[in-house]
């Protein structure tokens, strides 16, 4: 039989330890196991995070999302820098000023003044501009209707290239026409209405839905029908303030 010396040494001491290790053991588990509070179920657990951080595998993150960069300033004609080199804004006309003052058709000799149209028979020697709230100037979006005289110096010419091939060789030419602002706009012409009726002579420019110019004569005296050309905007550009300006002389038609 073991002595009471051999038992103590090789049963109960061992034991006890043992004993204390589940202890320590459960006490320890019980600590790290304790509720601290609901956790979203997406949230990461910080332990899983610290063992990403550490991790040496590679770890797959997004760019940042770019910023625009500034403008590089390039060297300008004076050597001095410039800004980027942009689109001219559109020119914004002062109040009053983006009206019609001329209109020229160089292959057909047609060069006016345009002038607001006075009270009473129209003159002659200019074209004019008609004035409704449907209609517009140069750059507005709208319809332009310009109009004058089928006389010599005036709109005769549009007449009588009308009565060729019912103005065949109109289309695709240049009008070009000047406003107050020092602007030139160029149209096209697309379109020549022959006898178009007295009294609907608007309809189609009241109707265009996008900006045109209209150029109108007449096919007769009074109330007979009325010439109709369409000519669609293509450019427009500044102009030198002379060239926008011309002088009119309107004088009573005889």
């Amino acid at each position: 039989m073991s002595s009471p010396a051999n038992r103590i040494r090789t049963r109960i001491i061992p034991a006890i330890l043992t004993a204390l290790g589940v202890t320590f053991l459960a006490a320890g588990v019980l600590s790290f196991t304790a509720p601290i509070g609901a956790v979203p179920l997406l949230s990461p657990s910080p332990g899983l995070e610290a063992i990403v951080e550490e991790s040496d595998e590679p770890q797959i993150t997004l760019p940042p999302i770019p910023t625009p960069a500034p403008a590089t300033p390039v060297p300008s004609a004076s050597g001095g820098p410039s800004a980027s080199p942009a689109a001219p804004p559109t020119p914004q006309p002062t109040p009053g000023e983006r009206i019609a003052t001329r209109v020229r058709i160089a292959p057909l000799k047609i060069d006016l003044p345009v002038i607001k149209p006075p009270s009473g028979f129209p003159p002659c020697n200019v074209a004019m501009y008609h004035q409704n709230p449907a209609l517009g100037q140069p750059g507005d979006g709208k319809s332009i209707y310009l109009y004058a005289h089928a006389r010599t110096g005036m709109f005769l010419p549009l007449l009588t290239a009308s009565k060729v091939s019912n103005g065949k060789k109109m289309i695709d030419m240049i009008v070009e026409v000047w406003t107050g602002d020092d602007q030139r706009f160029l149209y096209v012409i697309t379109n020549v209405y022959r006898h178009q009726p007295f009294d609907h002579v608007f309809d189609k420019p009241f109707a265009a839905k996008d900006e045109t110019l209209w150029l109108q004569t007449s096919e007769g005296v009074g109330t007979q029908p009325k010439l109709l050309i369409k000519a669609m905007p293509l450019a427009h550009e500044p102009a030198p303030h002379a060239a926008a300006h011309p002088k009119a002389k309107p004088i009573n038609c005889k």
